[in-house]
């Protein structure tokens, strides 16, 4: 004669799972081959102390929820958040969406990077081909935020049609404003950029600027309605790292908005030292784009923003003229 042993039902960690009847917490765990003193248990919305998990007896219908600590993650601190114009990220590094080799490999780099927010050029639709793969089934807007951009524009009217269209095209208000002097050095026309700010404030939109890394230019910007402050740290494309450390961080200091960094990045230390100097984020494209391995590069430039915050959280040594020793002089041998 064959005799059933009497089970139970449960719900673990969400999944149905059957066990003998009389069965404890315990014998639940090391079923699971779960080591017990690693785990915790929580049974019916109550945590069950380790200690007692050998006494515990299951019920039919319990439901429990059993945890450990696991590796990974975003290291990013979850306290270390920043916001502009009332909309909070945790990545503090923005990336552009040009000079990849194509949609697929520019989506890679981005996911590397860890970043939230990519900057995207206007551009006519090719009407030739309608069916062309487009930027938006690659990156999905849903998930990650576009900042359109003026790239290319280098008068106000151009920059405010142009952002007047990317609204009407996706309904985007924050959006990335350039006016460009020349094309030889793409240094910021500031006159026609300030210009065009106030016409994009006054028509709801929510401009974080390029401009050139000039404090009183800045807050001039702040005053026509920018709500983030993006100086440059060297001529866009040009890799040379932050040239003028002093304004941007006095830049910095006399903002009330966001100061992030924008254009001149070329390698992991500039968006370390871009941070160092206070500020909230980092903006690059070529830099990663133009690098050997991008996707590589996007890992570098995410760990560097990160070291970089944590350093200007942590605040820096003083600096001195002269040596001073780590270990104690006294009682040398």
């Amino acid at each position: 004669m064959t005799t059933t042993t009497a089970e139970i039902a449960l719900t673990v960690n969400g999944e149905p799972r059957r066990i003998a009847a009389g069965s404890t917490v315990a014998d639940l765990v090391r079923q699971l081959e779960l080591p017990l003193e690693k785990v915790a248990v929580e049974r019916n919305g109550t945590i069950a102390p380790r200690s007692t998990l050998a006494q515990v007896v299951l019920a039919d219908g319990d439901v429990l929820e059993i945890v450990h600590f696991v590796g990974g993650g975003d290291h990013q601190p979850a306290d270390d958040t920043w916001t502009v114009a009332g909309r909070t990220f945790r990545s503090r590094l923005i990336v552009g969406t040009g000079k990849y080799r194509d949609f697929a490999q520019n989506a890679a780099a981005v996911e590397a990077s860890g970043a939230e927010i990519v900057t995207v050029a206007v551009r006519r639709v090719n009407v030739s081909d309608p069916k062309a793969p487009m930027l938006t089934d690659y990156i999905d807007p849903k998930k990650i935020t576009y900042l359109p951009n003026t790239a290319g524009c280098f008068t106000a009217e151009d920059a405010i049609r142009t952002l007047r269209l990317a609204r009407e095209a996706g309904g985007w208000d924050l959006v990335k404003l350039e006016v460009l002097g020349e094309a030889r050095t793409l240094y910021p026309d500031m006159r026609e950029t300030l210009k065009a700010c106030e016409v994009l404030a006054n028509e709801g939109f929510l401009p974080m600027v390029y401009c050139v890394d000039d404090p009183i230019g800045a807050k001039q910007l702040e005053s026509a309605g920018a709500v983030a402050i993006m100086p440059l740290g060297a001529p866009i494309g040009s890799g040379l790292g932050i040239q003028n450390r002093v304004t941007v961080r006095l830049i910095v200091e006399g903002a009330s908005v966001p100061v992030l960094v924008d254009a001149g990045v070329g390698t992991a230390s500039d968006a370390a030292v871009a941070m160092e100097l206070g500020c909230d984020g980092v903006l690059m494209n070529t830099a990663i784009a133009e690098a050997k391995d991008p996707i590589r590069m996007a890992r570098a430039m995410k760990l560097a923003v990160e070291a970089g915050r944590e350093a200007y959280r942590a605040g820096r040594m003083a600096t001195r003229k002269y040596a001073d020793p780590s270990s104690p002089l006294a009682g040398l041998i």
